[in-house]
């Protein structure tokens, strides 16, 4: 499959959807669609037109993982090219991190395996009631990847991450909400709407501030407290002397909406 047919998209006004388009094998993971994923991440990064993204899958899953007759070829590589293999994954789930517009994952039917990294990558996550979750690897001989130990850490108990870990059990959407992993949740089919509704929400915001804020989001996992006061700082500072504040104060002060799009122009 060519990088062209393996990702989908299509605009939503200053939306861009992406959908992951392998609904055969119900969206598993291939080189061709990490290349057009982190090219299409890329182009929108520098593309003033596009406020947020959105995520999917085709065919009513969002992502099964790695594909399994590929995987079982690895054995056949050496380390350092098996090494370089997984690089390929882990490449992609950095540059849904360091992509400075939002990104939001609209998962319907199953995230299973790499799946569920790509999905928790994302900036915020909307998930049907009745999607489902598996880091399943232990059930094929596999350890994690991806990122899905840690990203999953940041939500959940070291005794809960263990135990999805070792059973390879599917977790429900329902449960991923309560527990803060999920944001929002939609009717069976109704992911994808929802998810686009608060990215055009988002779209509408400050650009730049909206990067700022999300690179702070991001580190405060890993920073100490007076790391992130330095941090908070240098962007508030740039912040304080921007068109966008000047024009979100004016806004205020007048009784307004603020109109940050005819900035990105």
């Amino acid at each position: 499959m060519s990088s062209e047919q393996a990702l989908l998209s299509r605009r939503e006004g200053a939306v861009l959807v992406l959908s992951n388009n392998n609904p055969a094998a119900r969206n598993a993971l291939s080189p061709a669609f990490y290349q057009a994923l982190t090219q299409a991440l890329a182009d929108a990064s520098s593309d003033s037109t596009v406020g947020a993204i959105v995520l999917t899958g085709e065919g009513g899953h969002f992502c099964a993982g790695g594909d399994l007759r590929q995987l079982v070829k690895r054995r056949e590589l050496s380390l350092p090219e098996r090494r370089e293999k997984i690089e390929g994954l882990h490449d992609l789930i950095r540059a849904v991190r360091a992509c400075p517009k939002p990104v939001i994952a609209a998962v319907e039917g199953a995230a299973a395996g790499a799946g569920v990294s790509l999905a928790l990558a994302c900036d915020m996550v909307v998930a049907a009631r009745n999607a489902v979750f598996s880091v399943a690897y232990v059930k094929i001989g596999l350890t994690p990847d991806g990122g899905a130990t840690a990203l999953l850490a940041q939500f959940l108990s070291r005794q809960v991450l263990t135990e999805l870990c070792l059973t390879g059990e599917r977790i429900s959407g329902e449960r991923l909400h309560a527990l803060g992993a999920v944001n929002r949740l939609a009717e069976s089919g109704a992911a994808l709407a929802e998810a686009i509704a608060l990215a055009q929400q988002l779209a509408t915001g400050p650009d730049v501030a909206m990067a700022h804020i999300k690179a702070l989001c991001h580190a405060a996992y890993d920073n100490t407290l007076e790391q992130q006061l330095d941090a908070e700082r240098e962007f508030m500072v740039q912040a304080q002397a921007s068109e966008e504040s000047r024009e979100g104060m004016a806004a205020f002060l007048e009784k307004r909406s603020p109109d940050y799009t005819q900035l990105r122009k």
